[in-house]
């Protein structure tokens, strides 16, 4: 059975306020739980006039306030920028405030360019800690489990709560879910970012084959879709078709959504780079049509669960889109 979730990003509209987009974000939520989807994610970019979404786990707070039933989520807090024990503490407060409603995304990137990074992480000490240290070590804090050599043996995130949030690593990479399974921890496709079938088959493929035995994590994809009353009304919401990665020599990797924001960030960078271009995974059509995708990527992969992205400023064109999509796939089960 697909069970369908709801990214959101509070894209500004035109003419609007971010206290504007902020409710617009809430109302999409309410929506979302009275049209049976099962979780909420927000998300997470930095210095971005077109987006209003800086802190999630702010956010969360007040869409918990907000909703009552719904599960809700960071999708995700850039853990490079922070304490891994001060995201644990945040996510365990959280939880005591909606039990059993909250889970923790975590992402690799940025969530901005060189100067918000760089702001972020002026009092860290340089080299900054591997990504992986760090998420291997917020994973320990969340469960409690570290080993009783280590040193945090003793330390635990406050306050305790007897529902945990769950973990998640969002990506777009076969090395990426190979992290994420390594820790028994569950896996998002970015698909809107890299949307090649290959680099999802191989993915997936190398997530079930590091998946501890007896795991439950699982992996879930996130495509963009925009439905409409005609496949015409659907496109013309795609702006592009490709989204470009920036590789730097140290290993850094950066998605951006254009070949100009390429180019605005590469503007602060001194050191050799590649540009990859990238295939998005865009669904547009009607109702029947973006079921008729999910259910062939859903019988393909192995999904059950998918995180709708749709990058829609007008909320009111947002919300038809998600309501058509939730009339074709969810219906049934309201």
């Amino acid at each position: 059975m697909i069970r369908l979730s709801i990214l959101d990003q509070s894209l500004i509209g035109e003419g609007e306020t971010a206290a504007d987009t902020l409710q617009h974000t809430v109302n999409l939520a309410q929506m979302a739980e009275e049209c049976g989807y099962h979780r909420f994610w927000v998300a997470e970019h930095h210095n971005n006039d077109e987006i209003a979404g800086s802190a999630p786990e702010v956010l969360l707070g007040y869409l918990a306030a907000s909703t009552r039933k719904i599960r809700l989520a960071s999708g995700g807090v850039m853990l490079q920028h922070y304490s891994s024990y001060k995201v644990a503490e945040q996510f365990h407060l959280l939880s005591a405030l909606a039990p059993g409603r909250i889970d923790l995304g975590v992402g690799k990137a940025p969530g901005g360019f060189q100067l918000s990074t760089d702001a972020l992480q002026a009092e860290y000490k340089k080299p900054v800690r591997q990504f992986d240290e760090k998420l291997e070590e917020l994973t320990h804090f969340v469960r409690d489990d570290f080993p009783d050599t280590h040193r945090y043996a003793a330390l635990r995130p406050r306050p305790q709560v007897d529902r945990k949030p769950g973990i998640f690593l969002l990506g777009g990479s076969a090395e990426s879910a190979i992290s994420a399974a390594k820790l028994g921890i569950s896996f998002v496709f970015a698909y809107f970012i890299n949307g090649e079938e290959e680099v999802l088959k191989e993915a997936r493929r190398a997530f079930d084959a590091h998946l501890p035995p007896g795991s439950e994590a699982e992996f879930h994809l996130a495509p963009a879709v925009f439905a409409a009353h005609t496949k015409e009304e659907a496109e013309k919401h795609i702006v592009s078709r490709e989204s470009i990665k920036v590789v730097l020599k140290d290993g850094r990797k950066v998605n951006v959504g254009s070949r100009e924001q390429a180019e605005a960030y590469l503007e602060n960078v001194t050191e050799p780079y590649d540009i990859i271009v990238q295939k998005t995974g865009i669904i547009a059509g009607t109702k029947e049509e973006v079921a008729e995708e999910l259910t062939r990527l859903s019988g393909t992969y192995k999904i059950n669960d998918f995180v709708i992205f749709t990058p829609i400023k007008n909320a009111v064109e947002k919300q038809l889109s998600y309501q058509l999509l939730s009339d074709a796939v969810l219906a049934a089960k309201r």
